[in-house]
C-alpha cells in the first residue's frame, strides 16, 4: 500500500472520529466529552486494536499536526475584534496572568516534590501550563525532558477543560474576562479552544492570557529554579 493511500486513510479516520465526537459532545455537552479528549482516546484505542504503529499513523497525521500553527494564528481574528475591550481591561488581564503563571509553576513544583520526583522530572513538569512549543523550550533550558513535558502539558490542558467549568460554576465566576483568564492561563491552547464556546470576548482574553503566560513562565520559571534549586 502506498504512503499516499495510508496517509489519506488515517486523515479520513481522524476527521471522521473528530466529527462523531463533536456531535456526541453537542448532544450531551458534558466537559469530559470534549472532542479533543475523546478523539485522542478513540484514535489511540483504534491504533492499539489494529496494531498500527505511531510512525505509520503519522504518515497522515503529520498533515493534521501541521494545521496546529494556522489554527493558533486564526485566534488573532477574535483578538482583533475585541481589542478595545482588551485594552480597557489591561491591568486585570496582566494581574491575572501574573497570578496564573506563578500558580501554575508552584503547583507543579509542589506536586513534583510531594511525589518524590527527581529534579529532571521536576523541571519537565514546571512549564505544564504553557503552550507546548514554549513549554518544551523552557524544559530543555532548565535541564528537563521536553518529550515528557508534552505529556504534562496535555494533562494540564485536558484537566483544565474537564474540571474547569465545574470550578467556574462552584465559585460563581460568570464573567467573560474571568473565564478567559482561567482557561488561557491554566490550559493554554486546549483551554482557549474551550473558551470559544463562551463567545468572542472570552476567546480573545484566553488567547491573550495564553500568550502572556508563555512569556511570563519563560521569565519566572528560570528565576524560581535559580532561587530554589541552584
Amino acid at each position: 500500500m502506498s504512503q499516499a493511500l495510508i496517509g489519506i486513510i488515517f486523515i479520513s479516520l481522524t476527521v471522521f472520529i473528530y466529527i462523531f465526537m463533536t456531535r456526541l459532545y453537542h448532544r450531551f455537552h458534558l466537559p469530559f466529552l470534549i472532542p479533543a479528549l475523546t478523539s485522542t482516546f478513540a484514535v489511540v484505542f483504534l491504533l492499539l486494536l489494529l496494531g498500527v504503529s505511531y510512525d505509520t499513523y503519522m504518515i497522515g497525521g503529520q498533515w493534521i499536526d501541521a494545521l496546529l500553527g494556522p489554527a493558533i494564528v486564526a485566534l488573532a481574528y477574535p483578538l482583533y475584534n475585541q481589542r478595545h475591550l482588551l485594552v480597557k481591561n489591561l491591568y486585570p488581564i496582566l494581574g491575572g496572568v501574573f497570578v496564573g503563571s506563578l500558580t501554575g509553576i508552584f503547583s507543579g513544583l509542589l506536586l513534583a516534590q510531594s511525589l518524590g520526583f527527581t529534579e529532571k522530572l521536576l523541571f519537565s513538569l514546571l512549564p505544564k501550563s504553557v503552550t507546548t512549543p514554549v513549554a518544551m523550550q523552557i524544559a530543555d533550558g532548565l535541564g528537563g525532558l521536553p518529550s515528557l513535558t508534552v505529556l504534562f502539558v496535555m494533562t494540564a490542558g485536558f484537566t483544565g477543560v474537564v474540571i474547569g467549568p465545574y470550578f467556574l460554576h462552584w465559585f460563581r465566576l460568570d464573567d467573560s474576562l474571568e473565564k478567559g483568564m482561567a482557561f488561557g492561563s491554566a490550559s493554554h491552547v486546549i483551554g482557549t479552544s474551550k473558551a470559544v464556546e463562551y463567545g468572542d470576548y472570552t476567546t480573545s482574553v484566553s488567547s491573550v492570557a495564553m500568550t502572556l503566560s508563555a512569556v511570563a513562565c519563560s521569565i519566572f520559571g528560570p528565576l524560581v529554579v535559580l532561587l530554589f534549586y541552584a
